[in-house]
């Protein structure tokens, strides 16, 4: 399977006093390239009727990223368990060093009413191609 790729450059107001990436942009950008890959690949009829949110965040930090660093976000899907969904993640600096990576697990919901849904295949196949 061919992870699904976006590119994130810092700004200034991505930065923290240690001069690098603050760790709670870290988790904005891995819910940025989530949403866009869902975004990407589901079908405009499951997009309409579900959303995915968040149960966990599992972040590993192998390195920083400073003011004006692009690295590239990359994410794939495991094989759904019930109504849940892991999704694996890595940033990449441009020398090819990940410089964090991790799992989130998402839940899948139905848009209108709230309710946890389970997974069904029709939902998984486009992530798992």
């Amino acid at each position: 399977m061919t992870p699904f790729t976006l590119p994130f450059t810092a700004a200034r107001a991505d930065i923290d006093e240690l001069g690098h990436v603050n760790n709670a942009v870290w988790v904005s950008w891995v819910q940025t390239l989530s949403v866009s890959h869902w975004e990407a690949v589901a079908p405009p009829e499951h997009q309409a009727a579900h959303v995915w949110v968040v149960t966990r965040h599992e972040i590993d930090y192998r390195g920083n990223v400073r003011e004006g660093e692009t690295v590239t976000g990359e994410t794939w899907v495991g094989e759904p368990k019930g109504a849940r969904f892991d999704r694996f993640f890595r940033f990449t600096g441009v020398d090819g060093r990940v410089r964090v990576e991790g799992r989130s697990t998402w839940a899948l919901l139905d848009r209108h009413t709230g309710r946890l849904l389970r997974v069904r295949p029709e939902f998984a196949a486009p992530f798992l191609t």
